[in-house]
């Protein structure tokens, strides 16, 4: 069974174990390639492994031996799910697989504004240290968590995680969700009282039309003016002209991205020199054991597949 998997430098660097992939048939990996050389490297393969390869209607009817697209990712907006079932198509992704990375990465974000560790750093390897008259310093601002307001937009599997931390820390967790659990331990509230409430405020809500640019003028306006913004979840969430804005204007007083509306990065995005902005290039997930745990579970998807028994499918 020949089987083309694209987009490969989007979850390795050659430092995860692919053997379980090898096993699978005559498999070919192929760097990021543009529509054509994409169309030429899938004809003859049944099987297509891919990240963000884009599989609309017209690729797919240019690859009539195409039955099966295993996703190297959770989300599947990249494929036309609706003509790919009419084709017999089958679709899978890969759920959960870093849950706990992103919450790790969300805290990260939340402890490097509030510990300033790279600021101190910094301080004392310009020799700040050596000149201090006394034992210690603390010129740039420290914050202590415990006790401060973490208002959590979504309540899924990330948001859970991130709540589950902020409590061990003792944070006051708010949660606003479009649906109410039947175990919620924590506080839920209307998204006013979110975003007027929080410290700090990280979104884990998928893209939709209720949320797209859920950050705005209107949001950011009701926020503290000593407010940060987290954002892991998607880029279009957030309204990039509207937070350029609001940093300059210290409408709040810090954000932090690791996701944007165009990725990679354009010259002309909105963010490129916005000041109290920290962004991380699309790297909440990608830990080692996180991609290498996503791969695992790719290469499940395809052997269920071929068994006849396919799991994660998002286009039954």
């Amino acid at each position: 069974m020949k089987i083309t998997v694209l987009d490969k430098p989007t979850f390795t660097v050659g430092d995860i174990d692919l053997s379980h992939v090898d096993t699978l048939g005559e498999v070919s990996y192929h760097d990021i390639l543009s529509r054509q050389e994409v169309a030429d490297a899938c004809i003859d393969s049944p099987i297509v492994i891919c990240n963000k390869t884009l599989f609309d209607k017209d690729m797919i009817e240019r690859l009539p031996n195409l039955r099966y697209i295993g996703l190297t990712a959770t989300g599947y907006n990249n494929v036309d799910l609706e003509y790919a079932r009419s084709r017999g198509i089958v679709v899978t992704n890969v759920p959960g697989y870093s849950t706990v990375d992103v919450a790790q990465h969300v805290f990260a974000m939340i402890l490097h504004h509030s510990n300033q560790i790279h600021t101190y750093d910094e301080s004392v390897k310009r020799g700040d240290w050596i000149s201090s008259k006394t034992f210690c310093y603390f010129d740039y601002p420290l914050a202590e968590l415990y006790g401060k307001k973490l208002g959590i937009f979504g309540y899924g599997d990330i948001g859970k995680r991130v709540a589950r931390i902020a409590d061990a820390m003792g944070m006051r967790v708010l949660v606003h969700t479009r649906t109410t659990p039947s175990d919620m331990p924590y506080t839920l509230v209307d998204r006013e009282t979110l975003f007027g409430e929080s410290d700090y405020l990280t979104l884990h809500c998928p893209l939709n039309d209720s949320t797209h640019h859920l950050i705005n003028d209107s949001t950011l306006s009701m926020m503290k003016s000593t407010a940060v913004l987290v954002n892991t979840s998607r880029g279009p969430v957030v309204d990039e002209v509207a937070l350029d804005r609001a940093l300059r204007d210290r409408v709040i007083a810090h954000a932090y991205l690791d996701v944007l509306s165009v990725e990679p990065m354009n010259r002309d995005c909105p963010l490129v020199d916005t000041p109290h902005l920290t962004i991380t290039p699309h790297i909440a997930w990608a830990p080692r054991e996180s991609r290498q745990r996503l791969m695992d579970i790719v290469a499940h998807n395809v052997s269920a597949y071929l068994s006849g028994a396919p799991v994660n499918v998002v286009n039954k």
